[in-house]
């Protein structure tokens, strides 16, 4: 069982290592809440089966999933095990957009009741891992903040006439 990354990171692979081991994680460290947030999720590992795996082994009744994002449109280009996950398991997803802020500003995280990842540079792909609760109460405002600013986005399904 991979362990929580926990400090700073660089890199596209250890960013994705990180994601990685984070999701296969979440069942076993009981999180019954997650938050994501990313301009795009275009460079998370959203396509892998082993993620979707790792995602369908946490979610249950209780659960509860949060995406805020610039705009999801990468989702139904290259992440399309997770666009199929993200239907069955609608019913544990709140997905937001969020235009009020530019991408480039777009915080990129992952952030859990006790563990947290952030990117301070998306570009370049380095950030920090901590369990330390002030980063994640910071995380945490951010994120509620981002949400409050937010509406519906990245819908299950597109109900046409």
């Amino acid at each position: 069982m991979p362990t929580l990354h926990q400090g700073p990171f660089v890199g596209p692979t250890a960013f994705t290592g990180i994601i990685r081991n984070a999701l296969v994680q979440a069942d076993h460290a009981g999180w019954s809440e997650m938050v994501w947030s990313d301009a795009s999720f275009e460079d998370w590992p959203l396509y892998e089966k082993a993620v979707v795996e790792a995602l369908n082994d946490w979610a249950r009744k209780g659960r509860k999933l949060t995406l805020l994002a610039h705009h999801f449109d990468a989702m139904h280009r290259i992440h399309h095990r997770f666009v199929a996950w993200r239907i069955r398991w609608d019913h544990l997803l709140e997905c937001r957009v969020c235009k009020g802020v530019d991408a480039s500003e777009f915080p990129s995280a992952l952030w859990t009741p006790t563990w947290a990842m952030r990117r301070l540079d998306p570009v370049r792909c380095t950030g920090v891992a901590s369990v330390e609760p002030r980063m994640r109460l910071l995380l945490r405002e951010e994120l509620e903040e981002r949400k409050r600013q937010s509406s519906p986005g990245f819908a299950a399904s597109t109900l046409g006439l």
